[in-house]
């Protein structure tokens, strides 16, 4: 008795899905929607082939491409980065790890109060889609347009602090070192500090 009744219970959803999934057969297209096909198979043949001897030549990325991330730093050498871990909190793959630490006067990483003491970027995870250069308040992390990521060894898509962080350019000074003179945090974040300072160099010249 329960099985009839089982049965009977699953009989209109059964029926309701046969008709659902109805396939209707109209016969073999015709010779005119199969001519169609082969003409863009026919035509095909004469273009162009979009050869690059990879990885002799390299063709340019779109402007916005989506490349290696990149930690900048401010024209003095000081980093962008505060170690906030805003980027952290904004990736969907969970592929940032952020540790901050405070700066101090006589060991200065950043203009802010902190800095990003252990910065990680696990590229097995990433899924290169910029919400974590959107959420930086400090436009500290930017994507480049290096895309040759591949390795054969796990450990080495991990990216470090030292791998990420931007080169220095001329006239900027590797960290720790104070600010420019007479500036704080705001004036950094302005945009307002044009290099290191004479005075900057001068402390800078016994550590070379």
């Amino acid at each position: 008795m329960n099985n009839e009744s089982n049965s009977n219970e699953l009989e209109p959803l059964n029926r309701a899905e046969r008709e659902s999934h109805e396939v209707i057969d109209n016969g073999p297209s015709g010779f005119a929607s199969q001519l169609k096909g082969f003409w863009v198979t026919f035509r095909t043949m004469f273009k162009k082939v979009n050869t690059v001897q990879y990885p002799e030549v390299k063709e340019a990325t779109a402007p916005r491409f989506h490349g290696r991330h990149q930690l900048n730093r401010h024209p003095d050498g000081l980093e962008k980065c505060i170690g906030c871990e805003l980027c952290a909190w904004a990736c969907p793959a969970d592929a940032i790890y952020v540790e901050g630490a405070d700066n101090s006067e006589g060991e200065r990483f950043s203009p802010g109060e902190r800095y990003g003491k252990v910065y990680q970027i696990n590229y097995l995870r990433c899924v290169f889609c910029g919400l974590c250069i959107e959420a930086c308040p400090t436009r500290a992390l930017t994507m480049t347009n290096e895309y040759e990521l591949a390795d054969d060894q796990r450990q080495k898509l991990i990216f470090e602090k030292e791998d990420l962080l931007a080169p220095l350019r001329a006239g900027m000074l590797l960290p720790p070192h104070p600010m420019y003179p007479d500036a704080d945090d705001q004036t950094y974040y302005r945009g307002e500090v044009p290099g290191a300072s004479p005075l900057q160099e001068n402390i800078a010249e016994p550590n070379k």
